[in-house]
């Protein structure tokens, strides 16, 4: 996904008109699915949408946030701006969860922070890191991590129903959407790139030609509709795996993934990758993979702040002395 929604970006810079396309895919396939008798959808009620605006709003915003990220950072580096994705999920989740948070997992998080400081303070001067992509990049963790815990929580207003809630959450960020697309300005960018493409000429001067034009629309719309679909389906994954996991899980199972991303964006897009780039996503790869691993412990064991390996790798030693001395 991330890589399709470059490439496009790449071609087209209209990143508020794209993401709005990629919603109405969303609720067009949700329509359809509902017209052939694979899924029933509620009603809209003013009651629950009401009770899942605070959903729809982080959702827009995040969404928001995460297509101007990647507008203005290297494919390859778009996981290690996104990558305090997992300490503030943590964070929040102890917060307003009140989730018991492991030495294990304090680790790992201070294992990802470490990773994105390297990727962005402590690189070297032979590449140049985008302030305004970091900065967008950190909100957007931010927005990610209070999306993941406000899924959580808005189960309760549409019943536990997943499918409800994917609805209400489509249906009600493409009308939020709406009036940024507007007020964004890329609309008579849009218009301009149809009437060029479609009679050859424009009324207005531009730098563009028809050639140019008919590659833009075709990767608006091509691409728009191909991400929409995938995002959709990755959307429902998501939505279902908070359900039956926890905000933590989600999170590094997407985590996970993008730093796969990133290598694939390097082989593709040819990025220019440094060392301190390279041990950067190292770095967030193995929190990452450490954080799953100790969640795994947890669940397998009563949690206990000296059952995490760092105190038992610490603690082991004196326990076997103090057995050896006792039967001594």
């Amino acid at each position: 996904m991330v890589l399709v929604n470059k490439a496009v970006l790449n071609t087209v810079p209209l990143p508020i008109t794209f993401l709005w396309i990629q919603i109405l895919v969303a609720v067009l396939l949700l329509w359809n699915s509902s017209l052939l008798g694979l899924l029933k959808l509620p009603t809209l009620t003013t009651q629950n949408c009401s009770k899942v605006m605070p959903l729809i709003f982080i959702n827009v915003i995040g969404l928001t946030l995460n297509t101007l990220c990647l507008q203005y950072v290297d494919a390859s580096f778009y996981q290690v701006a996104r990558a305090l994705v997992l300490p503030f999920t943590v964070i929040l989740s102890r917060v307003c969860l009140k989730q018991t948070i492991s030495a294990s997992v304090l680790f790992s998080c201070v294992l990802v922070f470490f990773g994105f400081l390297l990727g962005t303070v402590f690189e070297g001067p032979a590449i140049v890191v985008s302030v305004l992509g970091t900065t967008l990049g950190v909100a957007s963790s931010v927005s990610t991590a209070v999306h993941a815990i406000v899924i959580k929580t808005s189960l309760g207003a549409v019943n536990g129903n997943t499918i409800d809630l994917v609805y209400y959450n489509n249906v009600l960020s493409l009308v939020m959407l709406a009036p940024v697309v507007l007020f964004s300005g890329e609309v008579s960018k849009v218009l301009d790139i149809i009437e060029l493409a479609w009679t050859g000429a424009l009324a207005n001067e531009s730098l563009l030609t028809t050639e140019d034009a008919e590659k833009q629309l075709f990767a608006l719309v091509v691409g728009g509709f191909v991400t929409g679909i995938f995002g959709f389906l990755i959307n429902v994954a998501g939505f279902f795996q908070i359900k039956v996991t926890s905000p933590l899980s989600h999170m590094i199972s997407s985590a996970f993934r993008g730093v796969l991303q990133t290598v694939l964006a390097v082989l593709l897009f040819n990025d220019v990758i440094s060392s301190s780039r390279i041990m950067s996503i190292a770095l967030v790869l193995i929190g990452s993979a450490l954080y799953a691993w100790a969640k795994n412990q947890e669940s397998n064991t009563t949690s206990s702040t000296f059952q995490s390996w760092p105190f038992r790798c610490c603690l082991q030693p004196v326990i076997v002395y103090l057995k050896w001395y006792r039967k001594k």
